[in-house]
């Protein structure tokens, strides 16, 4: 028998809590959601449905939420901001509750619509900001001249030049191992849900971790970590953000010049030499287009201005 699962004053009802598990199973294998995603929305179906529990004074289960109204959706909403809940926090999480009444409407057999057409709160989405190919240039020199060890700062700089010459995510960088060694003309590189993509690999990189490996006292073996700490583990994302944060002090760069900033960069930079959007998309392992466009800071002008210039009748 399942056991109750604690959720604030209340146990999730063991129906609900098996609910909650097949729906999450569905999720990550027909959604190709990420376990970050996985666990995200695992918190914040457990923090509506402990909200319902004491809305309610008893466990929602899965036979309840038929009686679900838009009344319920809006205390919810307000109780998560007056707990301090960010306007975009709150739209994901109502999101992701949506995504599971749907989905235990259709399986229950519940008319859910009117707790669905409940609406999220709006925001402004922050665009990450790029730095100028200067500002990446002096920002790769400050990271090789910020460490009194030569190895760790060859390997400082050769992560952030596969930042910003392959646009890969820190921590796909810092997943490579000794087997990604040596660098062929692609990188095979699995990013988020899994989703596995090509990255060329400029020589500028390619030589870049060639010095750190020269450098460095361990040598790259097979199923262990490529880029390693001062112990020999696997290297951790707060060194490199360190160092980044070393260098944009010294440079006088906002705080905006993160390890991120550099892969937004890379986007950015190609797309300003004229690549388009789909490719960009590819490279950066983006699932959907309108996130690279927004990746990038597209704006309608632009997109204007590329359509008239390649169309046949533009």
């Amino acid at each position: 028998m399942t056991r109750p699962l604690a959720v604030g004053p209340l146990a999730l009802a063991p129906a609900m809590a098996d609910a909650l598990a097949r729906w999450l199973e569905v999720e990550a294998a027909t959604r190709d959601r990420s376990d970050h995603t996985i666990t995200a929305y695992r918190g914040d179906l457990l923090a509506f449905l402990a909200f319902l529990g004491g809305h309610h004074g008893q466990p929602a289960t899965p036979k309840s939420l038929a009686d679900l109204r838009q009344t319920d959706m809006r205390a919810f909403a307000a109780a998560e901001r007056a707990r301090g809940l960010g306007a975009r926090s709150l739209a994901r999480r109502q999101s992701a509750v949506r995504s599971f009444l749907r989905w235990i409407g259709d399986r229950e057999g519940h008319d859910l619509s009117a707790a669905l057409s409940t609406r999220s709160p709006k925001y402004t989405r922050s665009l990450p900001r790029p730095l100028t190919p200067d500002q990446a240039r002096d920002t790769l020199d400050m990271v090789a001249l910020g460490h009194d060890t030569p190895w760790v700062a060859a390997r400082d700089t050769a992560v952030m030049t596969l930042l910003w010459g392959c646009g890969l995510r820190i921590s796909e960088a810092l997943s490579l191992n000794g087997d990604d060694w040596p660098f062929r003309d692609s990188l095979t590189i699995t990013g988020k849900g899994g989703r596995q993509r090509h990255v060329p690999v400029l020589p500028v990189a390619r030589q870049a971790v060639a010095d750190y490996l020269r450098l460095c006292p361990w040598e790259p073996a097979p199923g262990q970590p490529l880029f390693r700490g001062v112990r020999g583990g696997r290297l951790a994302p707060g060194i490199i953000e360190g160092a980044m944060q070393k260098a944009r002090a010294a440079l006088g760069l906002p705080p905006t010049a993160t390890p991120h900033a550099l892969r937004h960069s890379f986007a950015t930079h190609l797309l300003a030499a004229g690549g388009d959007l789909r490719t960009i998309q590819e490279l950066l392992g983006h699932a959907s287009l309108s996130t690279t466009q927004v990746y990038t800071g597209v704006d309608d002008a632009h997109l204007m201005a590329v359509y008239r210039a390649a169309h046949p009748r533009g």
